[in-house]
Formats: C-alpha cells, structure tokens, sequence
C-alpha cells in the first residue's frame, strides 16, 4: 500500500536520483507482521547508514560518498541538552524533541516559541518533507501541559503578560493544525493539556502503549483549552463531552480507538518508524499515512483481549451517549442521576456483555460524583464552549478560547484548582465559589467569562512576525544537541540541482510564502483526517431516508473508504454493538 502510494505522488520527482541505499529500502516493503523485525534491522542500520556531509551539498550526477560519522539521533550528555526543545535532521525528515524531562516536558513560554520558529521555518524548507515531535521523557510523558503555576504567579503579581503564554501556545496550535507540512506526533507517554494541544491538531497522532491521555482542566478551574473546545466536539456520541467535562483518562489503545490518535504502533518500533518518515521523498499526506500504517499494531493483536490493547469504554458507550449528548448541563447531571437510581429500565438490549445493571449503576454513580467535585464555573464554561464548538471553525474556537481563558485565570476557582491541585498535590480539596452548579446563575457566568472584554486572539500572517529572528534567514538551520553546533541543511537534493537564492528578509518571506499569506483555516465541517472510522459517520449513512444498508455492505463501504485502514472493522464492530441494531432482515439500524 505504501509503494503504491509512493508511485502515484512522486511524479516529476526522479526515483533514480536518490541514493541507492534508500532506493534498495524502499523496493523492500514491509508488513505489519514484519515491522518489529524491521526495527530491529534498521536500529542496526541506523550505526552504519550513509548520512550527508553537514559541511557539503549533495551531487546531482552521483550519490556523496558515506560519511565516516554514523547517522544518530541527539544524545543528550553535552552541554546543549539544556535547552528546552532540540532540534534534529535526518535525510527529509526534521524532529523536535521536548526537553525538559524533570517537569515532564510542560511547556513554558520559551519551549512554544522555539516550537513555533522552527516549524517556521521548516515549513518553508524545500528540504523538510515530514516533521515529527517528539519526547526525551519517553516512555514516561510526551507532554503533561503548560506552566499553569506560573500563569498564576503572574496573575498575584498583577503581570500583564500573563496572558502572552496563552497566546503564543494557541497560536502554535493553530499552526500545528494548519502547516502544509505533514506534523507527526508521538504521543509515547503522558499527554495531557498543553501535551494535547501539540498533538491532536496534528493530521497524524501516534498513540503506543505507554500513551496516558486527559483534559483535566475542570478540576483546576480552567476549561479543555488549546483547541480542545475544535477537536472534542468532533469525538463521537458525546465522547468529547465526558472526556472534557470529567477528565477521564484513557491509556494505550483506548486512546486510538477512541479517535484521538489516528494510529497505534508499539513503542518498541518507533525507531524504525522514525527511520522510514525521514526516507520519505515526499511531503504528501498519503504517502506519510501508509508509511505509519506499516508500523501499525496488527488487526489481530488489536482486538486480541489477551494484549490489553481493548477499549476501556467500549462497555459504557451507550450511557455515554445517553447522558453526555444533551445540551445543557442540567440535562447531563439529570441522565446521570437516572442512571444511577433504576439502572434496569436504562440499560439498552445492545449494551455490552460485560456491563451488568449494577455495574453501570455504579459508573453514573461515579461519573456524577467527578462532574460535582470539578468547579462549577468550569464545567458550566466548558459544556456551552463545546456546544459552540460543534459549528465552529479551529481558528474561532481558538480565538473564543483565548477571550475566556484570559478571564478565567483572573477567577477564584482557578487560583484555588491550581493551588490544591499542583501547588499542595491533591492533599486539600479546592473550595470552589459558588460551591455547586445549583448556586451559578448561568447569565452572570457567560457575561463574565464568554464575553470579556479582552484583546482578541490574532491569527493573521502578520500576528507570527514576533517570533521570527535573523535565524529564520537562514530557513533551514537548526543547532543540533551535539555540542551545541549550529548546522545548515545538509543539502540532499531530490530535484536536481540547488540553486542559490539571493537571501530574503524574515518578512519578506512571512508575506511571500502562501503557506503564512493565506494560510487556511479548518472548517467547522471538516472531519479529523485520517483516523477510524467514527459512530457520527455511520449515523450520516444510516439516516440517509433513500437507503437501507446491510450489515455487509456497511463493512464493505467503510473499509472500500478508508482504504483498508488497520482497526476499521473492529471499529465498525464496536460502533454497532453500542449504537445500532441489525434487523432480521439483516439491514442496520441506529438506537434511539
């Protein structure tokens, strides 16, 4: 699949031109059932392979003969491993590396800019065909969220910029999710808040066995920010809700199956999966997509209960979708309340086999008792953002986003959450005020938080002009951890050959490059790209009044369109036990 797909994007591109070790891999393909023996071969491969000399350029008749230095990733027992995010290139790939292991990789506002420059900058490179973010902290955290202890120092101290860490990371999110350049985030560790911000806006979100995801903002006095209000609404049958308003964890493949990540691959075989995104000669989504699904866990292991690969809310996704796809919160904390009282009238005929009456009785129990220790405020903010959010494009979610939270940190409940939560650890609880959702007069709360009259978010070509510095003349530098040595492109040329350009000016370039002159926004129609197959797809076909499908032919519509994407019958399996009902004459049919 991935040859196939390579053929039919690289046209006008060469095959012969590029060098002969990278032709002899890419004629070898890989199966999912060989992609553990491949990593093991090319993290072998990875001591000896053939690497660009950093001082030279490439030669347009003849490959550069092998360089004595072995192609590596950074290591990070010199003096530069300080800095907070490292930079590394390898053939056409480019990686960026969180590098403050100590806090579990949350993010400060000198990490979002550093981010933020070079995907600048690489995204104007004609060398860049792929970037991925990545951990030093790994198998631990990915990212565990922003600096909020700091945000609140600022707001005691009355500092005016406390808002500028708000601005620059919801720019870097909106830059993550509209950038030309494939993004590719391993989310190998703990990914929470600010971690998720880096993440789920980027096309290709890669989920391991170590992944840990949560938004628990509601439990800080905050709401699911960095763009979370654009990318929940769009989980299916009230998912995003419970995720949002709850904080509930997911973990491992949980978090694939629930349509956060778009693939799931082994930890182990991430080296090998890194090696072949940096081989590709193509910038091409498609081609980024079937290199990933390569290293993707097998379909049999995914569903195999034995790997604890299984989903751990698959057994109440029908009483998520029964409480958490109301409106109004009082309608959620009303379901909830029914569920927990008469469990036997509300568990549906399609429920799964493992839940009994009582045990779903006791998750409303439980699910009621998290939305009422969360503040108040919060959840009340975060229910309508995300109603709003539904019809919302990314770029107005992100500018609502920036309007509330700029209100909300200057609220009691947020120095309360920040203070019990992260300053004491969980060892006294926050008192919220008002204490209860009963106390909150909804008018006063959306007058003060969805309203504020605070400056809005910028998202044009010119608002990114302050992050630019004379290093961005040089497009495609990056100082590479070792030793702290500043390297140019290596030159590796896929074209033909380079030509000097006379040099532009940081600006000059930031209104030339359609990419930053008319970058475009994500509607709020636009379905998350290339993950599963989703519950709200399959409603969209089975309402359609003109059709009546079968069971067969909904299998083989789906797989026929994701063109055979790893997980999308196990998926489509459990979108039909939780929501749907297949009559005697074997047509489906969704539950009410």
């Amino acid at each position: 699949m991935f040859h196939s797909a390579l053929r039919r994007t690289v046209t006008g591109r060469s095959i012969c031109r590029l060098p002969a070790t990278l032709r002899a891999r890419m004629a070898q393909p890989i199966s999912g059932a060989a992609a553990l023996r491949r990593t093991q071969q090319l993290s072998a491969h990875l001591q000896t392979t053939r690497t660009m000399s950093t001082s030279g350029r490439a030669s347009s008749n003849s490959p550069s003969p092998p360089s004595t230095r072995a192609a590596k990733l950074p290591t990070f027992n010199d003096p530069y491993s300080q800095t907070e995010v490292l930079q590394h290139k390898h053939e056409t790939g480019r990686l960026l590396l969180l590098n403050r292991p100590k806090a579990l990789n949350a993010l400060t506002l000198t990490m979002v800019q550093a981010i933020t420059k070079q995907l600048l900058a690489w995204e104007q490179s004609e060398y860049c065909n792929v970037v991925i973010l990545k951990s030093t902290a790994s198998p631990r955290a990915f990212c565990a969220g922003g600096d909020v202890k700091r945000v609140m120092e600022q707001v005691a101290a009355n500092d005016p910029s406390y808002a500028q860490f708000f601005e620059e990371e919801y720019r870097l999110n909106y830059l993550i999710g509209t950038t030309r350049k494939p993004v590719v985030a391993l989310m190998d560790g703990i990914t929470m808040g600010g971690g998720v911000g880096l993440a789920v806006h980027a096309p290709f979100r890669v989920a391991t066995e170590n992944t840990m995801f949560a938004m628990p903002e509601t439990a800080i006095g905050l709401f699911p920010d960095v763009g979370g209000t654009y990318f929940l609404p769009r989980l299916e049958a009230g998912l995003g809700k419970y995720l949002g308003l709850t904080g509930e964890r997911l973990q491992g493949a949980s978090v694939f199956w629930a349509g956060i990540a778009t693939h799931y691959v082994p930890s182990e075989r991430l080296p090998a999966l890194e090696q072949r995104l940096c081989e590709l000669p193509s910038d091409d989504p498609d081609v980024v997509n079937a290199a990933i699904e390569e290293f993707s866990e097998e379909a049999a292991k995914l569903t195999d209960p034995e790997t604890n690969n299984t989903y751990s809310l698959r057994p109440y996704l029908p009483v998520i979708r029964r409480c958490f796809s109301h409106r109004s919160i009082e309608a959620i904390v009303a379901a909830l309340e029914k569920e927990a009282k008469d469990p036997q009238i509300v568990v549906s005929k399609k429920s799964h086999p493992s839940i009994t009456p009582k045990a779903q009785a006791e998750w409303a129990a439980r699910t009621l008792a998290t939305l009422q220790r969360m503040s108040p405020t919060s959840v009340l903010v975060t229910n309508e953002l995300l109603n709003r959010g539904r019809s919302q494009s990314f770029g107005q979610c992100l500018q609502d986003e920036f309007l509330t939270v700029q209100a909300l940190t200057r609220s009691h409940d947020f120095t309360e959450g920040v203070t019990a939560k992260l300053v004491h650890r969980g060892k006294v609880e926050p008192k919220w005020n008002p204490a209860t959702l009963r106390e909150l007069v909804q008018s006063e709360v959306f007058e003060t938080y969805l309203r504020p009259k605070f400056p809005a978010l910028d998202l044009s070509p010119a608002a990114y002009q302050t992050t630019l510095d004379a290093r961005i003349s040089q497009p495609d530098a990056t100082k590479e951890s070792r030793g702290g040595q500043e390297e140019r492109d290596s030159g590796l040329n896929l074209g033909g050959v380079r030509k000097k350009k006379a040099p532009r000016s940081a600006m000059e370039r930031l209104n030339q490059t359609p990419d930053l002159a008319s970058r475009q926004d994500r509607p709020a129609d636009q379905p998350l790209p290339y993950g599963l197959v989703t519950a709200n797809e399959v409603f969209d076909l089975l309402r359609n009044p003109s059709l009546r499908v079968t069971e067969e032919e909904l299998y083989a519509y789906f797989n026929h369109k994701f063109e055979g994407k790893i997980g999308v019958d196990a998926k489509l399996r459990i979108i039909l036990d939780a929501y749907c009902d297949v009559k005697p004459d074997a047509t489906v049919e969704t539950l009410p």
